[in-house]
Order: C-alpha cells, then sequence, then structure tokens
C-alpha cells in the first residue's frame, strides 16, 4: 500500500512548559477526509497547529509526501502543501471578498483559479466587492475555506468549520467539504459535532487528554455509537 499522505507519529508538543500533545499517531491518505474528534481541550487544535509548526516545542514525526517535517518552520511546511483553516477565520476586515481570496501566495501548482472558486461558493462571488467582515459568519467560513483553496495547498486542515452556525450552514459547509474532495483536495477536521463529521468523513479518531484514544470508519460508525457518546459526553 502507497504511503499515506500524511503521517503522524509519536508527536508530542508542548505550549511553554505545558506538555500538550503525548504521542499522537494518525494517517491521512491522498483523497480522504479524517476527522479529529473530542471534548473541548482533547488536543485537536493543537494537533493541526503542531502539524503546521506554530506550537512551541515539537518532537516525534510529521511526514508529508514522505518528507520529513518535524524539523521544519511554518513557512516551509506551508510550501510543502499543508494549509491551515483557523477556527478564527482570519478574515481581514479592510479587504474585500477577493482581496481576501487573492492575499495568500500561491505555493505550488495545482491550486483552484479565482472562476473557479466562486463557481463553487456562489455566495462569495455575489459579495467579491463587500468587506470581509460585512459577511455573515457563514459567507465568513466560506471565505476562510475558499482562500487556501487557491494556494496550491494538497492537504487542507479545517478546525471546527461548523462552530456557531446555524444548522442550514452547517449542511452548506458539508456540501463544500464533499465538493473539495470530490476534486482531489485531502481534509483533516476537528470537529466536535461527530454527526456532521459522519456526512464528510471516511475515518475518524478521537482525542482525550492530547492522546488518540479510538479510531473508527465511517462504516463503523453505527456500531460505534456508544462508545462515542462516551467519549464525547454526548
Amino acid at each position: 500500500m502507497a504511503e499515506p499522505l500524511l503521517k503522524v507519529a509519536d508527536l508530542q508538543a508542548w505550549y511553554g512548559e505545558s506538555h500538550v500533545l503525548h504521542g499522537v499517531d494518525i494517517e491521512v491518505r491522498e483523497g480522504e477526509v479524517v476527522t479529529l474528534l473530542g471534548r473541548n481541550g482533547a488536543g485537536k487544535t493543537t494537533t493541526l497547529r503542531s502539524i503546521m509548526g506554530l506550537v512551541g516545542r515539537r518532537s516525534g514525526s510529521v511526514r508529508f509526501e514522505g518528507q520529513e517535517l518535524i524539523g521544519a518552520r511554518s513557512d516551509r511546511i506551508a510550501r510543502a502543501g499543508i494549509a491551515l483553516c483557523p477556527e478564527e477565520r482570519g478574515i481581514f476586515a479592510s479587504l474585500d471578498v477577493t482581496e481576501n481570496l487573492l492575499l495568500p501566495p500561491v505555493v505550488r501548482p495545482g491550486g483552484m483559479e479565482l472562476d473557479a472558486i466562486y463557481t463553487l461558493f456562489p455566495n462569495l462571488k455575489e459579495r467579491a466587492r463587500s468587506p470581509g467582515t460585512r459577511l455573515s459568519g457563514g459567507e465568513q467560513q466560506m471565505l476562510a475555506i475558499a482562500r487556501i483553496l487557491r494556494t496550491g495547498a494538497r492537504l487542507l486542515m479545517l478546525d471546527e468549520p461548523t462552530e456557531g452556525l446555524a444548522p442550514v450552514i452547517v449542511q452548506q459547509i458539508g456540501r463544500t467539504i464533499r465538493a473539495i474532495k470530490a476534486r482531489g483536495f485531502t481534509v483533516l477536521l476537528v470537529e466536535q459535532n461527530f454527526r456532521f463529521a459522519q456526512t464528510v468523513a471516511d475515518r475518524h479518531y478521537v482525542m482525550e487528554h492530547g492522546r488518540v484514544v479510538d479510531a473508527v470508519s465511517n462504516a463503523e460508525m453505527a456500531g460505534a455509537m456508544d462508545r462515542l457518546h462516551g467519549y464525547l459526553g454526548v
């Protein structure tokens, strides 16, 4: 079997003196959507930030396309083809939608052209000249996702993209993730809502206290509900 697009092994991470991740092991294969599930404080966001090189200190192994990145700076990791869409979205208030989309640099071939992005996100095309912060929460989330599709990144890491959004917008985000997958992108998704995760993902890792404690494929979800309720407290 071909090597995973992303292979994380024994990933440890610290914020200052706080040891936050304790040996995380995950794999993401090309073309998959994989979720990290867990309660608040389980280490999901820190896992994404550690993969991206955005923590104070990390150790272990982060291999992407067979290349070891554990010692690399975050800018090199981005140029390698990994992009992070943070929970806070990072929309620039002084820029309109098109300017926000054009701001990130293209790091490698294979990114989507602006016309293709507007086809995928018709709401953004309608609001192309609107300042970023005049958008609704759902539109801002779509803009944050769309912005990294131009860059040529092959692995998109999305942190809580449905947080605080109305159910109808959550469904729209789900359709967007499935469309991104259909275009050949690979997605690592942090979610607390496993019912939403079940509609978009191929596999799921469950985290507790900075560790992966379970792994479930989408086909196994129905039989794993009792375990998931226990982990997630729902």
